[in-house]
């Protein structure tokens, strides 16, 4: 329930104007009393009030169950033993209470979490075993795993797998298995958000305003997508740690190929993994990525034979076999990214600009433009001057970055700062003589840049 966005609250009284005649006086009149305790934080008043309701009418309006869940909350921090124990398990009971009531309000999969999660959060009182709590997260999981969509229970539903794994309770592969699974709906909700997210980027790209409204929205996909993409997929891989090293994972896979080369899956996830961990390099990985490709041609496949043979036919299938917009910018980022690290920075900006037209609310591209632009400057100039002025163009770029991706507002301003250090200064603007003049910067970047007005 925490991560839920509880209109109602917004909206208290509409549900009183139902079949008014028919509702109960007693509760009608004790849902204000608790509702107006609620609202100035006095949970302890609105308990007794809170239960009548709660008991004598459990349909009568969502607020038992969202200020219910306040309240409750309250009781457990502020109590101890078996009362603690006793409010603890009341809101177990009234997280079901809310979808048994309200089963279009409150999704399985999310209620399960919520248990999940207060399991977790109280393990040591309710005496729960690690695998207690992780099969209330694996309930969520295989009921209804479109709604499981809490960040902190995702990554707490695969941390207890390495838990199990390190007691001994859980097989290698299981464990991965269940990193793929977190992985992919994590991927998910990514995605769903960035899809959003896109609409107001494209319409700021045009030149409009967002309103107050548009851009509190905005700003919400922003602040859900970093909290996956900045924290929780890279707790899940520290978490992971030295057990997915190369030297684990050959072995694993070597040992389960002939079991498993015709399951599609598993090969995607394994050679995938083997990317990752940078283990591209060993002979298995071409195998896993042939046998893929021979099974499934896909995008995928297909990127990791280009990266393999550097054959430009492989490239060419990677674009043409992606057709989801959001994946092909991936691929491209990737492939930008890959270049990048050979140095190969004009090919590695097309596809970073490629990357950008599909996601155009993902900046990072141009972080990574900027930086190839600085750390260029000395070859691409024919002066002093000149090759210093490189760093004009490094921070303006970075600054590009924060105006159309929030979530990297503060790295972007950070890293424009950095580069207008390295810039020439006024000193030597003025010694120059060449203020508000256009310089044009050679070799691969091929732009001009304004010196600045002293």
């Amino acid at each position: 329930m925490n991560t839920r966005i509880t209109i109602l609250l917004a909206a208290f009284f509409v549900g009183l104007n139902i079949s008014f005649a028919q509702q109960d006086e007693e509760c009608m009149n004790n849902l204000s009393i608790f509702d107006s305790y609620v609202k100035s934080k006095r949970y302890n008043e609105a308990y007794e009030p809170w239960n009548i309701v709660r008991n004598k009418c459990p349909k009568f309006n969502r607020a038992i169950y969202a200020h219910g869940e306040k309240i409750l909350k309250h009781k457990i921090e502020n109590s101890t033993g078996a009362e603690q124990v006793g409010h603890i398990n009341d809101l177990m009971l009234l997280y079901d209470q809310s979808r048994e009531n309200f089963p279009s309000k409150y999704d399985l999969g999310e209620v399960l979490a919520d248990k999940a999660n207060l399991a977790y959060k109280y393990k040591k009182e309710l005496n729960k075993s690690t695998e207690q709590l992780y099969n209330m997260f694996n309930e969520a999981y295989t009921k209804d795993a479109k709604n499981f969509t809490d960040a902190k229970g995702l990554y707490t539903y695969f941390s207890l797998a390495v838990d199990l794994f390190d007691a001994g309770s859980m097989p290698a592969q299981n464990m991965f298995d269940k990193y793929d699974d977190v992985y992919e709906m994590i991927q998910t909700i990514i995605e769903g958000n960035t899809i959003k997210l896109n609409k107001y980027a494209a319409k700021e790209a045009a030149g409009e305003t967002l309103s107050k409204k548009e851009a509190k929205y905005k700003s919400s996909y922003e602040s859900y997508i970093d909290a996956f993409e900045t924290k929780i997929l890279p707790s899940m891989d520290k978490k992971l740690g030295d057990r997915a090293t190369c030297d684990v994972l050959v072995p694993l896979y070597e040992k389960n190929y002939e079991e498993k080369k015709t399951d599609g899956v598993w090969l995607q996830r394994a050679m995938n993994r083997m990317y990752t961990k940078g283990c591209k390099e060993d002979p298995l990985f071409l195998k896993l990525v042939q046998q893929k490709n021979s099974l499934e041609p896909s995008a995928d496949t297909s990127y990791y034979l280009y990266i393999l043979t550097g054959e430009q036919k492989y490239f060419d299938q990677t674009i043409a076999l992606e057709q989801d917009p959001l994946k092909k910018a991936k691929l491209y980022k990737k492939l930008a990214n890959e270049l990048k690290s050979k140095g190969s920075y004009g090919q590695a900006r097309q596809y970073y600009m490629e990357s950008m037209k599909l996601n155009p609310s993902d900046g990072s591209p141009y972080i990574a433009i900027a930086a190839m632009y600085a750390k260029s400057a000395n070859n691409c100039g024919d002066s002093n001057f000149n090759k210093r002025a490189v760093f004009w163009l490094a921070a303006s770029t970075a600054e590009q970055a924060g105006r159309i991706d929030g979530r990297l507002r503060s790295a972007a301003a950070r890293s424009a700062t950095s580069y207008r250090a390295s810039a020439p200064s006024k000193t030597d603007i003025f010694n120059e003589g060449n203020a508000g003049q256009s310089i044009r910067i050679g070799c691969w970047i091929g732009r001009s840049v304004t010196v600045p007005s002293i």
